[in-house]
């Protein structure tokens, strides 16, 4: 079986990352170096990242200062590369796992996620399927994803794909973008629906609703979504929980981006092409990576 790392940014997840590490100390296959990276918390994060890594000689701490505020997007790639910093140069990984802090996944996920890699070489970006418990019930976090979209809770890089799109961008979109290049250059990626990972918070809380959904609206502009792609994105969403709040969010924070001018789109002219040729292709009913 192949090596992989796992990087874990967190930030105030005293109440969740516990079960994280429970999870990881109880899969059947563990990783070469799990490096936990505390990004600046004021809660009791610090304590449980040292106790872990004092226990466990294959975890590793690193404690960043608190920049004084939440960083969406941004931060967490910030956190990550600090994490990627104790990798050994050149990379002797086979496999490199961005995971959050606040997951529980059984025993075999990675063994199981490791051979849906070995499966087919050509994928380069994978991971689980988050899940939430809402109302009682286990339920899909996010069933609308595209099927080339992994969260970014979970993603799983193999080595050559990783190198092919150069890392991470720090900004908002930088979940979409990493697997929109990698399809780009030829690499699949895909979310691997039969493992579930459950989040133990729900999606976007540390913003609030709005916030959230005017962030992803932001990213996409970042990203350089169509217009029009994004205006049918919009209408979809009108109905979908929360209603109206998730539509109206996405479009104030892709608007915004046009008239922020401290945002700016990715300075990639052949990735820009690329997705929105696809888009167009999806909007004109052709087959595209958004089916």
């Amino acid at each position: 079986m192949s090596d992989y790392i796992v990087i874990t940014p967190v930030r105030n997840e005293d109440k969740h990352l516990v079960k994280t590490i429970e999870s990881m100390v109880s899969q059947t296959i563990r990783p070469a170096i799990w490096v936990i990276v505390n990004d600046g918390s004021s809660d009791n994060t610090k304590s449980i990242v040292d106790a872990a890594a004092e226990k466990h000689s294959w975890i590793r701490a690193v404690h960043r200062p608190d920049r004084g505020f939440r960083k969406s997007g941004g931060g967490v790639v910030e956190a990550f590369y600090d994490g990627y910093a104790l990798i050994q140069q050149p990379a002797s990984w086979d496999f490199l796992a961005k995971l959050d802090g606040d997951l529980a996944f059984e025993p075999d996920y990675f063994q199981k996620c490791l051979a849906r890699f070995e499966a087919d070489p050509k994928l380069g970006i994978g991971g689980g399927r988050v899940y939430c418990i809402r109302n009682g019930t286990f339920v899909d976090d996010s069933p609308g994803d595209p099927s080339f979209h992994v969260r970014g809770a979970t993603k799983i890089y193999r080595c050559a794909a990783w190198e092919a799109i150069a890392g991470l961008l720090p900004s908002p979109g930088w979940d979409t973008l990493d697997e929109l290049k990698a399809n780009m250059l030829g690499w699949k990626s895909c979310s691997f629906t039969e493992l579930k990972v459950l989040q133990l918070k729900p999606t976007g809380s540390a913003d609030g609703k709005w916030k959230n959904w005017f962030k992803n609206g932001r990213a996409n502009y970042v990203t350089g979504y169509h217009p029009a792609f994004m205006m049918a994105k919009c209408l979809k969403r009108v109905f979908t929980p929360p209603i109206l709040i998730g539509a109206a969010g996405l479009a104030c924070g892709f608007i915004n981006g046009y008239l922020d001018n401290k945002v700016c789109q990715i300075k990639d002219a052949a990735l820009i092409r690329y997705i929105r040729t696809q888009q167009i292709r999806k909007l004109t009913l052709r087959r595209s990576i958004w089916d």
